[in-house]
């Protein structure tokens, strides 16, 4: 009896990946900023590696972020659109690669649902696992899932957890450039600091591995 799902005949191997400046050049909250003005941008550019860097703790930025900027749903589409035109150059082969070899890919962000899925379409990643936003009917800002795991520090390693019971995973992976991204190294069993376009020390120095292009991650997981 197969107490584990499977693909064909083999047991799950999830890979779980950040999405801003892992799978995608850009940060998506920054970006939105951005759309506020150089003030706005700034403030917000500072609190995000603030968190990034352990400074200061997500759920205390989170919502004052969104408070400040109020991002539309068009907005929201708008950078969605832009995360894939910075899509990390080397991301569409890898996860060809990866999935040829039995790893299904999810994407695991602190980020914002409706942001990034456009992203997730265009690299056939079907699982986000991200902040659902709330606009009301003529599309403003209007909220956020205030529940959701991600909204808070600690938040990843929840989701890895609850992903890794619900698919039954054999082997879980997590690949992320931040702070929150190294929390889940206790929970998965390869973790593999990114750095193409943030090389911070303390994901540095943390990760089981460390690579700068996503197409060298596949030498660790296939044989």
């Amino acid at each position: 009896m197969c107490f584990v799902w499977c693909v064909g005949n083999s047991p799950v191997k999830l890979i779980c990946f950040d999405c801003d400046s892992t799978l995608s050049a850009i940060e998506g909250i920054d970006e939105l900023a951005r759309l506020r003005g150089r003030e706005c941008f700034q403030r917000v550019e500072q609190m995000t590696r603030d968190a990034m860097e352990g400074r200061i703790a997500l759920d205390d930025i989170f919502r004052l972020r969104l408070e400040l900027i109020k991002p539309t749903r068009a907005e929201a589409a708008a950078i969605g659109e832009l995360y894939v035109r910075h899509v990390e150059p080397t991301a569409l082969a890898t996860l060809a690669t990866l999935r040829g070899a039995g790893w299904t890919p999810v994407i695991v962000s602190g980020g914002y649902t409706q942001v990034i899925e456009p992203l997730a379409k265009f690299l056939g990643i079907a699982r986000v696992e991200a902040v659902r936003l709330d606009f009301d009917a003529q599309g403003n800002y209007s909220g956020y899932a205030v529940g959701h795991p991600a909204a808070r520090r600690g938040g990843k390693p929840e989701i890895v957890r609850a992903l890794r019971a619900e698919w039954q995973a054999q082997r879980v992976v997590f690949v992320g450039d931040g702070v929150s991204d190294l929390e889940t190294r206790d929970v998965v069993d390869l973790f593999i600091g990114f750095g193409r376009y943030a090389e911070r020390c303390a994901v540095k120095a943390g990760a089981h591995r460390f690579v700068h292009r996503l197409e060298d991650i596949p030498a660790f997981l296939v044989p």
